[in-house]
Parts: C-alpha cells; structure tokens; sequence
C-alpha cells in the first residue's frame, strides 16, 4: 500500500468515526470539520490529503506551518489552521497565512495578532482556548496553554473588539486523566457563558484522535486529529 492509499483508508476510518459518534449525539455529520493536524509530516503528505478532499489543515509551529504554506500555495481551498502555543513575536507571521488561530488564551496575545492581521490586510477566526483543569478540579497543566475563570470572558471580548479578528468560538484540550466526556461537557458550558455575550460565537474546537466521539456528543463543530490519520508522528526536524 502506498502514502496515498494509507491516507486514504485512514481518511475513510476516521470519516466513519465521525458520521458514527454524530448520529449518535443526534447531529449531521456536516456540522463537524476534520482539521486534519500534519505537524512533523512533509507537505507532500498535505499535498496528497488535498487530492483526497481535505480542506481543512491544522499546524502547531509557526516556522513549520509558514514554511508548507508557502510550499503548497498553488493549492486551491486548503484553509490553515494554527492550532499550537502562539507567543505574541509570532503573530506577525501566523497572521500571513493562518485563516483560524485556535489558541488564544490572553488579551496581549490578542492585540497583537488583531494588530498583525490589520497590517496584512486579512481577517482571521479565532478560538479561545480554555483550560479546563481548574473547572475540573486539577492543577493547571504548565505544558498545557489556556485561560480559565472569568480570564476566558475577557479574551473572548478582546478578540471581539478587534477589527480583523472574528470569535468564532473556544477551544480545549482534554486534561490527562480526566473522562474527556467530563472535560467537554465542561468546556460547552462554558461556551454557553460566552453565548451570553457574544451569540454567534458558536463554534466548539475540540476532540483529537483518541477522544473525538466524546467531543461530537459534547457539541464539537472542529476536531484536530493527527495520528488516526497520519500515523505515528516522526521525530522534530
């Protein structure tokens, strides 16, 4: 079987997933967008899920993803997403060519990428991201970015007051060790809270290869899967 057959087949599993987990939770399956995660894989690899219907790609480092971005620029409808730790010396860059940023987590963070985007002339969506540890009863993972508590309420309306940017909703990370039914439920009342606020920021980003069915039947419209379909990520370059 070659690269473009494995990707196919993956691609059709995890499709399944995903049509299986959302008539479960009573939804269409068109409401969900598979944010295929390539990081560590060459852009030949985004390349052949393109041939293969994917639109939607998510990276985590802002050299790697501006690097296949450029790469791939002859490629028609792919839409970047940046879904890795951002710090505010990379807004600049991310704002050239990410169309969502799924990891927003502090107002600084937030006026630099509005300011950035204003200069590149482009509008970007844009996820909160939220950690749900401390709702959950744990410490806050240091490796793990996010805004908690009320912080989630003023980033929200920080990305809302920017020109070029659009809330489109939050994200989330499932805390390790925690039912990820649990954490997601969480994370939908919190989006509830922020509805209060800002209604059409109804977009949830959340679910990953391991836990994509508990992320649909918790309102999930974007889930960023990586190995299901791409297998093992190989070493960093």
């Amino acid at each position: 079987m070659n690269r473009r057959e494995e990707l196919d087949a993956a691609l059709a599993a995890t499709r399944g997933r995903i049509e299986a987990a959302a008539r479960a939770a009573g939804r269409g399956p068109g409401e969900i967008t598979l944010v295929v995660v390539t990081k560590f894989f060459p852009a030949e690899d985004v390349r052949l899920l393109a041939g293969l219907g994917v639109r939607d790609v998510g990276e985590n480092r802002d050299q790697e993803a501006g690097a296949k971005a450029a790469e791939l620029a002859d490629l028609a409808g792919l839409h970047w997403h940046f879904v890795g730790q951002l710090q505010t010396n990379k807004a600049r860059s991310v704002a050239r060519y990410a169309d969502s940023v799924h990891s927003l987590d502090r107002v600084r963070l937030v006026r630099a990428l509005g300011t950035a985007a204003a200069q590149a002339g482009r509008e970007l969506g844009c996820f909160v991201q939220v950690d749900l540890a401390p709702a959950l009863g744990q410490d806050p993972d240091p490796g793990r970015a996010g805004a908690s508590g009320e912080e989630v309420l003023r980033v929200a309306e920080a990305v809302a007051g920017q020109e070029h940017l659009r809330l489109r909703g939050l994200m989330a990370v499932a805390p390790l060790g925690v039912d990820p039914a649990a954490a997601f439920a969480e994370l939908a009342r919190t989006a509830e809270r922020v509805r209060r606020e800002h209604p059409a920021a109804r977009e949830l980003s959340a679910g990953m290869s391991a836990d994509l069915e508990q992320a649909v039947a918790a309102g999930a419209t974007h889930l960023r899967v990586g190995s299901a379909i791409l297998g093992s990520r190989p070493p960093a370059r």
